[in-house]
């Protein structure tokens, strides 16, 4: 049972179908199974980020001004544009199924993904339990079930590196037959570009790769490769020029009032370190590969020292050059060791000094090389016991099975890292979601179709709350608009909203004349919020 040099283990025709039938009724089962359970336990919108998403989402079609510029400054917009279709439906954009529905389908994805990539090398008890270690990870049945783009970017690096793999295979048959996967994996690689920024990284060296080993085969002339590289090449600068366009800064998206630069500054207390690893790079790297363990497993650092033995044994007994474009998968260690010593994006977790909840789910992206490792390592003990003792071979994958299912059940009942973390974020701004939307809808069915000065980019679920559209408030996307309400909100609101500290609160203060408080709503570490009526607003004056 021990991975096979040059040829790959997948079956053929009616085996291979049959088998990734039913590796997608267990991952849908388990995909559908989180959805009852995170919508039972109202889980869906308990990450601010997740509700942000859908907010931008909607907000690119529910918008007075229709411009490119509603897909923000900071996330990429790929993710947000796999919702428009979704937040079309207003219970959607309100319950969060909008943003459910593309991260189970890219879950789904995955699933499917990592099996077959594990069975170029692993027969199929292994593979098998790479795919039950990684599709019953509680963390990531918990985010599929969020508007969180993590699910997104997971399985567009296990499709890449799948299908390197399989054009890798192909391209020592001939170049003819490899010509048409490199579309695809360009096509993949744009999509990574535009999901988030360690995709650049993975875009970057795959596509160098891939010329290198085009290169060494006399087949770099082909004039694919070059239309690939154009098209890659302008996917980042495409993102450069729209920040420079939308936002008068190339790099708004690094270091805007936005960015992660900017809340890391803003957030900052006393002269010391920012945060754990800031410009540390080998504490950063602790900690990241600490979150990576606690994401994976109840057992994380033993999980990881099998995931790496595997891996590290893998690439001597399977000796394939198409083996090495998994490592790809493993790029997130030294992009997050680099991410959080000198990118402002911290990583905060219990079990270490702030002994906080912060970006935890980043270690999710480590998942997959983790869940492929596994594999491997599983397949090398049960080669093991079938030299010695063959007869004791199922009993062994049964124990092994039964190992992968108790890690699941222990996260669960330990509570997986990324649920508690998107919890405590809910728990911050419970007391705005549920007392303020009421407010709001009692005093608008006073005034039908009236105004509503708000900054809507910090809680943007108590407009869908509310039960009115993003058009009716007069919100930071409305330039112009936005800007004279500012200047007269009485005049040019028949309603405000404002948070201590806010552009809005501001403008209340230097001009309060014809506005009165009717509401004022308090949250432990929030800023409050206040709502105020306007009595200088008239149904003519409405914008």
């Amino acid at each position: 049972m021990r991975p096979r040099s040059s040829q790959s283990n997948l079956p053929s025709g009616i085996s291979v179908r049959a088998e990734l039938w039913a590796v997608f009724a267990f991952s849908a089962s388990s995909s559908l199974a989180a959805i009852a359970w995170s919508w039972r336990h109202n889980a869906l919108l308990n990450y601010g980020d997740a509700i942000a998403h859908l907010h931008i989402a909607r907000r690119f079609l529910d918008c007075r001004f229709h411009t490119i510029a509603e897909l923000g400054s900071v996330w990429l917009p790929l993710p947000h544009l796999l919702m428009v279709p979704f937040v079309q439906v207003y219970a959607w954009w309100a319950n969060g199924i909008a943003g459910t529905i593309p991260s189970a389908l890219a879950y789904l994805a995955a699933c499917l993904g990592v099996y077959r990539l594990a069975r170029h090398w692993l027969e199929e008890a292994a593979a098998a339990l790479a795919l039950a270690f990684f599709a019953l990870n509680p963390n990531l049945l918990y985010l599929q079930t969020t508007a969180m783009t993590e699910p997104l970017f997971v399985s567009e690096m296990i499709w890449i590196a799948l299908l390197l793999v399989e054009w890798r295979r192909c391209l020592r048959a001939g170049p003819e037959q490899a010509n048409r996967l490199p579309g695809w994996i360009a096509a993949l690689l744009v999509a990574a570009v535009f999901t988030r920024y360690d995709g650049w990284v993975i875009a970057f060296l795959a596509w160098a790769g891939i010329g290198i080993a085009l290169k060494k085969n006399g087949s770099l002339r082909l004039r694919g490769y070059w239309i690939g590289s154009a098209v890659l090449v302008a996917a980042p600068i495409a993102w450069f020029v729209y920040n420079a366009i939308s936002f008068g800064d190339w790099l708004a998206f690094a270091r805007g009032p936005y960015s992660a630069r900017a809340i890391e500054l803003r957030t900052a207390h006393g002269a010391g370190p920012l945060h754990p690893g800031w410009h540390n790079p080998w504490m950063a790297l602790e900690f990241f590969l600490k979150v990576s363990e606690l994401d994976a497993a109840a057992w994380g650092n033993l999980a990881l020292a099998l995931a790496a033995l595997g891996t590290a044994a893998a690439i001597v007994v399977a000796r394939s050059r198409a083996f090495l474009w998994t490592l790809l998968l493993w790029v997130p260690v030294p992009f997050y060791a680099y991410a959080v010593a000198y990118g402002s994006v911290p990583i905060f977790i219990p079990a270490w000094w702030p002994h906080a909840w912060y970006n935890t789910r980043y270690g999710l992206e480590l998942l997959p090389a983790l869940a492929l490792g596994l594999g491997f390592a599983a397949q090398f003990i049960v080669s093991g016991v079938r030299w010695f003792k063959p007869r004791w071979v199922r009993p062994a994958v049964a124990a092994l099975a039964a190992l992968v299912a108790l890690n699941a059940w222990e996260m669960m009942r330990l509570r997986p890292l990324v649920y508690v973390e998107g919890t405590k974020n809910r728990q911050a701004r419970l007391p705005f979601d549920e007392n303020i939307p009421p407010e709001l809808r009692r005093l608008l069915a006073e005034r039908p179709g009236a105004p509503v000065l708000m900054n809507t980019s910090v809680y943007p679920e108590l407009v869908a709350f509310t039960g009115i559209a993003l058009r009716q408030t007069i919100n930071e996307s409305d330039e112009s608009i936005y800007r004279n309400a500012l200047a007269a909100p009485a005049a040019n609101a028949a309603l405000v909203l404002a948070f201590d500290g806010d552009e809005v609160d501001g403008a209340v203060r230097a001009n309060p004349a014809g506005l009165h408080a009717v509401a004022r709503y308090t949250a432990k570490g929030e800023p409050s919020g206040t709502i105020y009526v306007s009595d200088a607003w008239r149904a003519a004056r409405r914008p």
